[in-house]
C-alpha cells in the first residue's frame, strides 16, 4: 500500500470510529469488573481494544476514588439547569395562585 493510501485508510478509520458515551463506558467497565466473562471476550464482543478497556477502567476507578474522598464535585448539566428553572417557575406560579386564597401577600 502506498503511503497516501495508508494515510487515507487511517483517516477514514479515525472518522468512523465509534464514540462511546459515558454510560456505555461505565456499563462495559462494570461488566468487566463483574468477571462473568474474560476481559478479552468482553472486548471482542464490544469491539474495543483491551488497552481501551483498561484505560476506561483505570479512569472509572480513579474518578470514584476522588469522588469518595471528596476531591471533586459533579458538574451540573445544562439539561438539569433547564429542568430546575422550569420547576422553579412552576412553583412560583403555584405560590402566586394559592397565596391570596390563604391570606398571604
Amino acid at each position: 500500500m502506498s503511503n497516501n493510501t495508508e494515510k487515507l485508510v487511517k483517516d477514514i478509520r479515525r472518522r468512523t470510529r465509534k464514540k462511546y458515551s459515558a454510560e456505555e463506558k461505565i456499563r462495559i467497565v462494570l461488566e468487566g469488573l463483574r468477571g462473568e466473562e474474560s476481559i478479552a471476550e468482553l472486548c471482542r464482543r464490544e469491539n474495543i481494544n483491551q488497552n481501551v478497556y483498561y484505560r476506561w477502567s483505570k479512569e472509572f476507578l480513579e474518578a470514584g476514588k476522588q469522588r469518595l474522598a471528596g476531591d471533586i464535585k459533579r458538574e451540573v448539566t445544562s439539561t438539569e439547569v433547564i429542568d430546575l428553572k422550569k420547576e422553579n417557575d412552576q412553583l412560583k406560579r403555584l405560590l402566586a395562585d394559592i397565596s391570596p386564597a390563604h391570606g398571604w401577600s
